[in-house]
């Protein structure tokens, strides 16, 4: 019998994958469903930064699903924290990415649940439920786009491959990033994009990090890049996006995090990366 978190032992990234992908529609679909605009329960880093019911309802069926397929799995979640453990595999887990244009009744707004063995991300799923658009990779396997998962009928498109732009030069890049809550560090983002915005084709701001790297990966932007993002933001989307043939990273070398996550075709990504640290955004007011 194989040892817990054994190479033996550890499941498929495709077979996490399928967990992911049916649990970010369940979740969706329960999101879909609550009539009305959802009660702001808390707040975090600001008063802006808001947490609904909605956010812990979809958390707390994400956790009893996976719980109940792999009970030994640790579960990372936005609004619940760690949980569990002791197999090979966490699940790292936004039950709601883009809370205020959920909360306003927006499109961008996505569950986000990415599984990891010893410490990779191997399998991620988002989904953004306003589209009916699913995006899905497993390491090594690409990044697809699947829609009519909220098709009663069971009549699901054809997944296609996803590929990121390529060969676009800075000057002719579409540049998806986001924007914190605290006024410190908005005000050194406002520095940072008044860098970068005569440098580049046009910024687009979205509200959801997860949204913005699926972006990234079906070439409906160029490049994304923001400071302040969370493992649960983007554990998914980067790996969505990785596999569409972008390079995910941080600025000096290290890797993608809440100090810097970058996202691009490697030819464009060098030279966004170089601007970005020029204007020296890993700092807050």
């Amino acid at each position: 019998m194989s040892e817990p978190g054994s190479a033996a032992s550890r499941p498929a990234a495709g077979e996490l994958l399928q967990l992911a992908c049916s649990v970010a529609v369940a979740a969706g679909q329960v999101l879909l469903g609550r009539g009305g605009r959802p009660e702001v329960v808390a707040t975090k880093s600001s008063p802006t930064d808001v947490v609904t019911e909605a956010d812990r309802a979809a958390e707390a069926l994400i956790r009893d699903m996976i719980g109940e397929k792999r009970p030994g799995d640790a579960i990372l979640g936005e609004e619940g924290g760690q949980t569990g453990g002791g197999s090979a595999v966490r699940w790292i887990v936004d039950p709601l990415d883009g809370t205020v244009n959920y909360l306003y009744g927006l499109a961008d707004w996505a569950v986000s649940v990415a599984a990891e063995t010893d410490g990779t991300v191997v399998a991620g799923a988002v989904f953004v439920p306003r589209r009916d658009e699913l995006y899905s990779a497993a390491l090594g396997d690409g990044a697809w786009l699947s829609t009519g998962a909220l098709d009663p009928g069971g009549e699901h498109g054809s997944p296609v491959r996803l590929a990121c732009n390529t060969g676009v030069p800075l000057a002719q890049a579409l540049v998806a990033t986001g924007f914190g809550y605290e006024s410190g560090r908005r005000l050194v983002q406002a520095e940072v994009l008044r860098a970068v915005l005569p440098r580049v084709r046009d910024i687009r701001r979205g509200g959801s990090a997860a949204v913005d790297l699926c972006s990234v990966a079906s070439g409906a932007v160029d490049a994304y890049y923001e400071r302040g993002v969370n493992l649960w933001d983007i554990a998914a989307g980067a790996l969505i996006a990785a596999e569409a043939g972008a390079s995910v990273t941080g600025l000096h070398g290290r890797p993608p995090g809440t100090s810097m996550t970058v996202a691009a075709a490697p030819g464009l990504l060098t030279d966004l990366r170089d601007l970005l640290a020029g204007a020296d955004p890993e700092r807050d007011a």
